[in-house]
């Protein structure tokens, strides 16, 4: 029998197997989940009632009421913790910040209502269990309804102000604004709280999505809150009259903060922790496909980058890199000599990514099968047996990460693929997904026992946590095992905090103009979940993109965090050059300006470890006030100096733009708009708008020479941030601060250095916009050789430019 009949007898097998587990699965889970699933809860939903008991404490109030009990800590001034019991108390797996400074409080009665306030934030506790928030100069914020316990769930309800803008929720296949209307207007839109693996496509109004977040902002006309609710069971959310969310059992503990976008999501970080500074490298191009079947492929792949002279920094490998697709393994036919080919690969400046999924196929060959039976650290049922679902490798079981001793064990597998030279892991399947033919493709709910830290607890609870809790194993065991490396993981799944651990992605949307325009709106709202390092499959996932759609996703791409493009196995190649020219060439052209805007992306990622900061940021960051910034999701910023507008319709040549207040700069030719409320502008193929905001000085690189990029403010000062370190590790690092003064006919720029780390640049070049240089003063010292709108120079302190300023 010649190879091609065994390959098609041999795939023809492993889809009967994989078909036949589906279905002995999809039984086996509906008979766990009859035993185990309780009996349904009283129908009769229980409210607080009557207060019984209100006394002041240490940060705010408890209440005891008929039916439920509260208490109202303050964290800070403008940051409360709400805590509505009873219910089982969640483990704080989110939470990065559990010691807060002291705060002042005051605690008053009054008429049928009590007031538990701050120097900043005053809460109303009515008799019968409402909350009301307001400023403390009587602005509403925010109304919430006594809330209703039915047996073990729990239903939150708010009042919307009709204005109301609702944000967050994670990753979402929705508008920016979670409270557009559907289709039909009859019903309010609803989310599922409950990672799911959408099974090799999605498009536009899918839910749920792989990494779902209960957090959400509002904004309307009186002010801006976040709240995140610590609940980490299966939930729903809906935003129409109100706002509702229900959860299927735990306490109901949320978290509250009001202040500007910016306050409140720094707020949320500081709670859930700041993002972690990943490698520099991680700014760069990453290619990927499931189809990267052997080492001689891979190898082509990364030459095709050096004969066309595209850079690149990362390949990722797909499932078809491992032994049986097995987790923690090479094929080594595939990938014979896999250490010489990580190295040769880096030597180029690539670095090599694996895949990682959390199953972990029963055979006594494989070892650590054997390893998590001794030390019993997969998940089981009720009656202590063993899950088993199929994923790639065949029937599996799932390692218990919420027990510490399976995330240890967990953590010690990374070291034999770190030896062999791979820089990376891509956790995937981690929500964690199965294979089924009906229903949830995931482990049975009900029947699924976790260890929860000692606890104990079910799938209902820790399903949302799975992949969080694999990427903290992963992220602790590349940490501690390379030290003088910084951790880099891409996860699928996730949950608040995942952004302390891992990157991740838009998964697997489909290769359509409607996915490519949801691409901007999800991205933002993981970004206001605290998610800020993401990107989607650029063309995406399933389907063939046309040249058009591919290049427009790729320019798009190229100004997010994650730049990756990655497709299925049945798909035609997707390099650049596999489009041939003109794609070619312009999609060169912009990978090359990504790579000379990696200082601004580094920085925005330093600022982001300080403040929570998105890198990629809605129009309304910029000024809140204005209203018709609320809805846009077809263009976004990136930091406050750029605005990035893509082209999401096929066919187009120019698009409209609305633009935030104040001077912005053409980056293309310096044309200038300003005080402009809507624009048309060009957008050839070769090119989409791209604006730069006056007031900014934007560092960009090309061989390793910097350039500040110099907008000058329309008046007074401005300030910007350049961090610099070796791009990897714990070492040195430093910030060099310049601020920008206006006056008149006058720029002065002063650099203000911190840190150890030396000057990376023996010189800079300056760029002007909007000026034409006349005369031209370094550090005290009049300088004659420049030109009108450039000029050279060494690291320096103070530099005064005179010439004619728009």
């Amino acid at each position: 029998m010649d190879l091609y009949k065994q390959a098609v007898l041999r795939f023809r097998y492993v889809r009967l197997k994989r078909f036949l587990g589906s279905l002995f699965y999809s039984w086996q889970r509906d008979r766990l989940e009859r035993k185990y699933r309780p009996k349904n809860p009283p129908e009769t939903p229980q409210k607080p009632e009557k207060c019984l008991q209100a006394e002041s404490t240490e940060r705010g109030g408890y209440f005891k009421f008929e039916g439920a009990e509260l208490e109202i800590r303050f964290l800070t001034p403008d940051f409360v913790q709400i805590d509505w019991k009873p219910g089982k108390i969640p483990i704080a797996y989110g939470i990065a910040c559990k010691d807060w400074p002291t705060v002042e409080t005051t605690f008053e009665q009054g008429e049928n209502q009590w007031s538990v306030s701050s120097n900043t934030l005053q809460i109303l506790v009515s008799q019968e269990g409402s909350l009301t928030f307001k400023t403390l100069d009587g602005q509403l914020i925010r109304e919430e309804y006594p809330p209703q316990r039915k047996g073990e769930e729990w239903l939150h309800q708010a009042k919307l102000q009709p204005c109301e803008h609702i944000y967050g929720l994670g990753e979402r296949a929705a508008p920016l604004n979670l409270r557009t209307a559907p289709k039909s207007e009859k019903e309010a839109r609803s989310y599922r709280m409950w990672n799911y693996d959408m099974g090799g496509k999605y498009g536009p109004g899918a839910d749920p999505l792989y990494l779902c977040i209960p957090v959400y902002l509002g904004l309307h006309s009186g002010g801006s809150y976040l709240i995140f609710y610590e609940n980490t069971y299966s939930g729903n959310f809906s935003f129409k009259e109100e706002a509702r969310a229900q959860f299927d059992g735990g306490a109901l503990r949320y978290y509250l903060a009001i202040g500007s976008i910016k306050q409140v999501v720094e707020r949320y970080t500081q709670l859930t922790g700041c993002p972690v500074l990943p490698p520099r490298w991680a700014f760069g191009y990453h290619q990927s496909r499931w189809g990267f079947e052997t080492e001689e492929v891979v190898r082509q792949v990364a030459q095709g980058f050096i004969t066309h002279n595209l850079p690149l920094s990362a390949i990722h490998l797909d499932i078809d890199c491992l032994d049986d697709f097995r987790a923690f393994t090479i094929d080594p036919d595939r990938f014979p000599k896999i250490r010489e080919f990580t190295q040769e690969l880096k030597d180029k400046g690539v670095r090599l990514i694996i895949i990682i999924n959390p199953g972990v196929k029963p055979h006594r060959d494989n070892k650590l099968f054997e390893e998590g039976i001794t030390q019993e650290i997969f998940c089981k049922t009720q009656d202590n047996k063993l899950i088993f679902a199929p994923v790639w490798p065949g029937m599996c079981a799932f390692p218990d990460f919420t027990d510490p001793l399976a995330r240890h064990w967990w953590s010690r597998q990374y070291e034999y693929l770190l030896d062999l030279g791979f820089a990376g892991f891509w956790h995937d399947m981690n929500e964690p997904g199965v294979f089924t033919l009906w229903g949830d493709s995931t482990l049975p709910p009900h029947a699924t026992q976790h260890a929860m830290e000692g606890r104990g607890g079910n799938h209902l609870e820790a399903h949302n946590i799975y992949g969080l809790l694999q990427a903290r194993a992963g992220y602790e065991a590349l940490r501690d095992y390379q030290v003088n490396h910084r951790p880099f993981i891409v996860s699928r799944a996730g949950w608040a905090g995942l952004q302390r651990y891992a990157w991740t992605w838009t998964g697997d949307i489909d290769s359509t103009w409607e996915a490519l325009g949801q691409t901007i709106p999800t991205v933002l709202n993981m970004g206001l979940s605290g998610i800020p390092y993401s990107g989607p499959d650029i063309g995406g996932f399933k389907g063939d993109p046309s040249p058009e759609l591919y290049l427009r996703w790729f320019q798009l791409a190229c100004f997010l965090p994650f730049c990756r493009t990655h497709s299925a196995n049945n798909v035609k190649p997707r390099t650049p050059w596999s489009y041939g020219e003109p794609i070619l060439s312009i999609a060169r052209d912009f990978l090359q300006l990504r790579y000379r805007l990696i200082p601004y992306f580094y920085t925005l990622a330093w600022e982001a470890t300080q403040t929570g900061d998105p890198i990629v940021r809605p129009l309304f960051w910029l000024d809140v006030d204005d209203q018709r910034l609320w809805d846009v999701e077809d263009a976004f910023l990136v930091g406050n100096a750029l605005m990035v507008c893509p082209v999401v319709k096929e066919g187009m040549r120019s698009r409209s733009v609305v633009l935030p207040k104040g001077r912005w700069y053409h980056f293309w030719d310096d044309r200038v708009i300003e005080n402009c409320p809507e624009v048309e502008l060009d957008a050839p193929l070769t090119g989409i708008p791209l604006l730069v905001r006056a007031g900014n000085i934007l560092p960009m690189e090309t061989d390793q020479e910097l350039t500040l990029h110099i907008y000058p403010p329309v008046e007074g000062t401005c300030e910007n941030y350049l961090y610099s370190d070796e791009g990897d590790g714990y070492g040195d690092w430093r910030i060099d601060r310049f601020c920008l003064k206006r006056d008149q006919g006058e720029l002065e720029l002063t650099r203000l250095e911190q840190g150890e780390f030396n000057f990376p640049y023996s010189k800079i070049e300056l760029c002007l916009h909007g000026m034409k240089l006349q005369q031209v003063w370094i550090d005290g010292e009049e300088i004659k050789n420049f030109s009108e709108k450039q000029l050279i120079c060494s690291p320096f302190q103070k530099i005064r430019l005179v010439g004619d300023l728009l």
